[in-house]
């Protein structure tokens, strides 16, 4: 990439990367872009370079976030070659993780679609509270949670000793999808929305809509990640790298 080396005032700087002048002063003071060189009267001159950092920033903050891009290209500066790569290559497996997670997830979905609404319930429907946990492959604690936020919704049947939960078909559903968006980094409210659109609807299609939704978003994250790395990557080939071995 051949970089115009010319000096840019702040506010050129300003004006073709989308950032105020504010944003730009405080990205390079914070370590974010790289230094720029300062007048005599203290003015900062900065260079075409500064401008496409700042774009590598803007998509590496679009793949991982504000916070984690700050970190980032504050780190591929501080270390060796190989840690720099390290930290840029971890930044795609997470990605990619979150990808396989959310596939996994629909596929679960698509599944529980598979099975029909189940309208009605047998007792060979239902199902305990353990037999629920060990069939989702969580802890029996976890779906006194899930009940708590209202994610799921067992009925109580008497004992001899008081009380218990059963799952039937409908519980077990919501259960099962709640096991998948979880799974899938999704928070409590917004499986809780899901739940309820299941609830109303008799449907799962709005959760698979979610679940094609955040698959599209980690694919333009990662485009955003591969754009923001052709720079990355020259700024850990220009970085003297006789640093930081303590």
């Amino acid at each position: 990439m051949d970089l115009d080396r010319s000096g840019l005032a702040t506010s050129a700087v300003a004006a073709a990367s989308g950032y105020s002048s504010q944003q730009v002063r405080d990205l390079e003071s914070s370590g974010v872009i790289s230094q720029a060189l300062r007048s005599p009267a203290g003015y900062r001159h900065f260079t075409q370079r500064h401008v496409v950092e700042l774009a590598a920033y803007r998509d590496l903050a679009t793949a991982v976030g504000p916070v984690e891009a700050r970190r980032v290209m504050r780190e591929v500066r501080a270390g060796t070659v190989s840690e720099a790569v390290a930290l840029v290559g971890a930044l795609h497996v997470r990605l990619e993780r979150e990808r396989a997670e959310a596939l996994a997830a629909r596929r679960a979905l698509r599944v529980i679609e598979a099975e029909g609404r189940g309208e009605g319930t047998t007792p060979e429907d239902a199902m305990t509270i353990r037999e629920l946990a060990k069939a989702l492959a969580v802890r029996a604690s976890t779906l006194r949670f899930w009940e708590s936020c209202g994610l799921v919704a067992p009925e109580r049947v008497p004992t001899p000793s008081g009380s218990a939960r059963l799952y039937p078909a409908p519980a077990v559903r919501e259960a099962r999808i709640t096991a998948a968006l979880r799974a899938a980094g999704y928070r409590v409210p917004e499986v809780r929305e899901a739940i309820e659109a299941l609830r109303r609807y008799r449907e799962v299609e709005r959760p698979l809509e979610a679940l094609d939704a955040r698959v599209e978003s980690i694919g333009r994250r990662g485009l955003a990640l591969l754009r923001a790395g052709a720079v990355l990557a020259e700024v850990i080939g220009d970085q003297p790298r006789a640093r930081r071995r303590e």
